[in-house]
């Protein structure tokens, strides 16, 4: 908490449709990650406060779920038009607490608008199945139906569009909403409820609390709350899942990975290069779709110093600076952790082609900035490939073969995206059949999910299905 006289402005919490003043004795300072300048205060609420919340979801959820569909429908109709109008002011608010980019930024408030749109088709989703005369004068029909209340925990480097996957389709559905953005954050999420309040959502379908382990486990606990959706790291998805689903919630926990770009040497070269130069270090690399490993299959081996100057024209600035490229990270500790990472690759024998640990920003010195980072010779058994590093950083290993590569990939503890880069029909359908990951793309990287398909992640990275049309609701 800041001890200086200066007065900051402070994060309110959102309870039965009004912006509520925190009653709480801790709170915790919002940093600029381009300044490490304290930019505001957030606080950890209070049990009362969280009960409150909940309370209200659970009075909203017996009217909200029989309001008609069509009426919850034309409420998200006007949200998405709302965003639209704002996506500019939203993605500003974005770079001064996360740091992204601008066009980064706003780009994160496109993607989530999509999944508002979608919201807007609800009618045909919602449709139940039937099967008429499954033995003498008797039908069977299946309705869905909303569950109740519905909870998110969302991470810090996509403040518009995860949780833009969450409470619009859940709410739409019928049910209502206990959202916890994350602390560093809040700024965007609380702008989203003003603006989903201004579209008509009654008081009570969206509530949003902030803090940090009390209201993880919080809402893991409080037997109202019936399902959660979480997206971050390894260590927290796996304690939200398993303690959530102790308590008979439905749990789905999006967390870590360590995206591979396997290009073989027949692949377009200019098309490869520049695909992964922009999904390694856009975002600074905090994204869970960043594509962080790369092997080179045979003679692509020979297009690292190609790959290593097109990094080093990228530029590294503040977000809100014209022609940034590449921003801060979130905060001291993650650039520290990123910088910790490159390093144990160097201790363990790999060589570093491009090093971004000591990038100066002029104007900008306090700042969380590392540059593009570009790590040859790299093995499994290492450190820095083993981990997910979520920073600026391709760690680049090779392949005497495509098969060679597929073993690589599937050794892997995580199973979230990949991609082949090859102009060979036949080896592109052998990769996508014999690599054991969720999501295969040919040709370039894609740097999210679509909303309308299953996020089909395996391993360590997920736990439950997310966005199965008949797990809608």
């Amino acid at each position: 908490r800041n001890n200086t006289n200066v007065v900051f402005s402070t994060t309110k919490l959102f309870i039965d449709g009004k912006f509520v003043e925190s009653k709480s004795p801790e709170w915790l300072d919002i940093h600029n990650p381009a300044t490490n300048e304290v930019i505001g205060r957030v606080p950890k609420a209070t049990h009362e406060e969280m009960l409150a919340a909940v309370d209200s979801c659970s009075r909203a959820y017996h009217t909200w779920s029989e309001t008609s569909i069509l009426a919850r429908q034309q409420i998200f109709l006007r949200y998405q038009q709302l965003i639209k109008d704002n996506i500019k002011e939203l993605a500003k608010l974005i770079t001064l607490e996360q740091g992204k980019t601008l066009a980064d930024a706003e780009g994160d408030v496109f993607r989530g608008l999509q999944v508002v749109e979608h919201t807007c088709s609800i009618t045909s989703l919602m449709l139940g199945e039937t099967l008429p005369s499954i033995t003498k004068d008797m039908d069977t029909y299946t309705y869905r139906m909303p569950i109740g209340v519905c909870a998110g925990i969302t991470p810090f480097n996509f403040p518009a569009m995860i949780p833009l996957w969450m409470f619009p389709m859940g709410m739409v559905c019928g049910n209502t909403y206990l959202l916890k953005p994350s602390e560093r954050v809040p700024g965007c999420a609380m702008m989203l409820a003003k603006l989903l309040q201004d579209a008509g959502a009654p008081d009570g379908t969206l509530n949003i609390i902030h803090g940090q382990h009390d209201a993880v486990n919080f809402i893991c606990d409080h037997p109202a709350i019936k399902a959660i959706s979480f997206v971050g790291s390894n260590q927290a998805g796996e304690y939200i899942y398993e303690r959530g689903s102790k308590n008979g919630k439905r749990v789905q926990s999006n967390m870590g990975a360590k995206n591979h770009g396997v290009v073989m040497p027949d692949a377009n070269k200019e098309n490869t290069l520049n695909q992964l130069v922009g999904a390694a270090f856009g975002a600074a690399g905090q994204r869970c779709m960043a594509l962080s490993t790369a092997i080179l299959v045979g003679e692509a081996r020979n297009w690292l110093p190609e790959l290593v100057e097109r990094a080093k024209g990228l530029r590294v600035n503040a977000g809100d600076q014209p022609g940034a490229d590449v921003g801060p990270l979130i905060s001291p500790q993650a650039k520290e952790r990123v910088n910790s990472l490159i390093q144990s690759g160097v201790d363990e024998g790999a060589k570093v082609l491009l090093d971004g640990r000591n990038v100066k920003v002029k104007g900008y010195e306090n700042g969380n900035f590392v540059g593009p980072t570009i790590v040859s010779n790299v093995t499994p058994d290492m450190k820095c490939y083993k981990e997910e590093i979520f920073g600026p950083v391709l760690v680049v290993l090779e392949a005497d073969s495509l098969d060679d590569a597929i073993k690589i990939v599937n050794k892997n503890p995580y199973g979230n995206g990949t991609a082949i880069f090859t102009t060979n029909g036949a080896v592109a359908r052998k990769y996508t059949h014999e690599v054991d990951v969720g999501q295969v793309i040919f040709f370039f990287f894609l740097i999210f999910s679509f909303f309308i398909h299953e996020h089909g992640w395996v391993y360590n990275t997920h736990f439950q299905c997310i966005n199965l049309q008949k797990e809608r609701v």
